[in-house]
């Protein structure tokens, strides 16, 4: 009860730290069962990094002892302490620390380490922690709810909705799994119309190159996540975008709205926009169809082509019997669970994983581009996307000058080994393929072998090509 008491204070603190805009943290120091000094977090509002709440309530204590030396003392916190907030309990002699929440993050009074059982150090403190745990926890969190529908908020002021589209809840994208990537956005280009499109962008905007990572149906840019980490730890830039109709971008409500030349038009506008250079193109499924047409437009922009089970759709050849099966499978259950698809094709994902590929889609009203592409695939030579496609077709066959590399996964039963060869006497130099035989359609969710050896391919090989390309423009 004693503990509870004074923790009850503590939460006190740290409510008046929310209201103040602060990370709701509160402390209070105790000698001899009377309260002496109270503290609540201010770095943002001190203009200082070291203004946690237990520092400030050390100090108040220090100043009514007349003593920087603490002891007899307790101190009760609302979230674990951290280190700098640990050594100076050390420092101060506290007889005691009590805290509320566990920090996993950053705490060091058990969850990231223990700062206080260290016996090297020449004073120990007794920690004790989870008083009032639950309590705690729901003020840090009901605060950071706050912050992130502000957020929110403030995205929607910038990019307004469209009356004809709608937009996933924020939260649904809450603590992905292999997904931490900031969101980056885009609504002003010419061909979006107001529509809101989402991107990733990270790495170096001067990076030796930048590898352009193009999703397709049902998935959207996580299915990066796997490969994504090897292309940045190598140093390089990594642009991922989301189709319109998919992940974090505006979804038309209409499947109409859906059409081959628009979506390639976005995606010519938003290299254009990021002045994307030296890029490596790296597609897959719907991500090939769409983006094997781009670099035709641009040449001098593209320096590689990382291709993975897809083709072009140029509407002169027959249908593989595996996508005709596919497109009847959503013609009849157009509302299939796609983290169900996910999961069954690749039986190594987490149930969490597979989840996160439904994130995008709460119901069926947001899923027009789900049931829109496979019907969208050109079958008729004057199908919307067949004449650019077969003119993308001649571009890889006479005019590319770029290095390829291609990975096929061989259990693919839609755009799998004999597409992919096909595919494979089309471009011009394209080397043998790798062979990926456990991979299936989603060859990116066994990425990581596929990006340390694009890795290993295409900077060595291609920085003559970037040094003339850099030249010429």
């Amino acid at each position: 009860m004693r503990d509870t008491v004074f923790m009850q204070i503590a939460l006190a603190q740290a409510r008046a730290s929310a209201d103040a805009g602060e990370v709701p943290v509160g402390a209070v120091v105790v000698k001899d069962g009377q309260v002496i000094a109270t503290g609540r977090n201010a770095p943002v509002g001190g203009n200082d990094p070291t203004a946690h709440a237990e520092i400030v309530a050390l100090r108040a204590a220090a100043q009514v002892l007349g003593n920087y030396r603490l002891e007899g003392c307790e101190l009760y916190v609302t979230l674990e302490p951290c280190a700098m907030c640990s050594g100076a309990m050390l420092h101060a002699r506290l007889a005691r620390v009590v805290y509320g929440a566990a920090d996993p993050k950053t705490g060091v009074a058990g969850s990231v380490l223990n700062l206080f059982s260290s016996v090297q150090l020449n004073h120990q403190t007794v920690v004790q922690g989870g008083v009032l745990a639950d309590e705690c926890s729901a003020v840090l969190q009901a605060f950071f709810q706050r912050k992130r529908e502000e957020k929110t908020r403030q995205k929607s002021a910038l990019y307004p909705l469209r009356e004809d589209a709608l937009r996933t809840p924020e939260q649904r994208f809450a603590d992905l799994d292999g997904y931490p990537w900031a969101p980056h956005y885009l609504a002003d280009l010419p061909s979006l119309a107001g529509l809101r499109m989402h991107y990733l962008d990270e790495g170096p905007r001067d990076a030796p190159l930048t590898y352009l990572c193009l999703h397709g149906n049902p998935a959207w840019s996580y299915l990066y996540r796997k490969m994504i980490p090897v292309f940045l730890a190598a140093g390089h830039r990594v642009v991922a975008p989301d189709l319109i109709g998919f992940g974090k971008s505006d979804k038309p409500k209409k499947e109409s709205a859906h059409r081959f030349t628009w979506h390639r038009q976005t995606l010519l506008e938003l290299v254009t926009r990021l002045d994307l250079r030296n890029i490596v193109l790296v597609v897959q499924d719907w991500g090939g169809r769409l983006g094997l047409t781009l670099p035709q437009a641009a040449p001098g922009r593209y320096a590689g082509l990382l291709v993975m089970n897809t083709t072009l759709g140029t509407g002169d050849t027959t249908l593989s019997p595996g996508f005709v099966a596919w497109r009847e499978m959503c013609a009849k259950n157009p509302e299939f669970d796609i983290a169900r698809l996910l999961a069954r094709g690749n039986p190594q994902l987490t149930s969490r994983e597979a989840a996160a590929y439904m994130a995008p889609f709460p119901d069926r009203g947001y899923r027009a581009a789900t049931r829109a592409f496979p019907a969208m695939v050109p079958e008729q030579a004057d199908a919307d996307g067949a004449a650019i496609s077969r003119e993308a077709r001649l571009f890889w066959q006479e005019h590319w000058s770029g290095q390829t590399l291609m990975a096929i996964g061989v259990q693919d039963p839609v755009l799998g080994p004999p597409v992919m060869e096909v595919l494979h006497r089309s471009i011009r130099n394209c080397p043998e393929p790798l062979r990926l035989e456990g991979a299936g359609h989603f060859v990116q969710e066994l990425g990581e072998p596929v990006a340390r050896a694009a890795i290993a391919y295409f900077l060595p090989s291609l920085t003559p090509t970037i040094g003339a390309q850099c030249s010429n423009e």
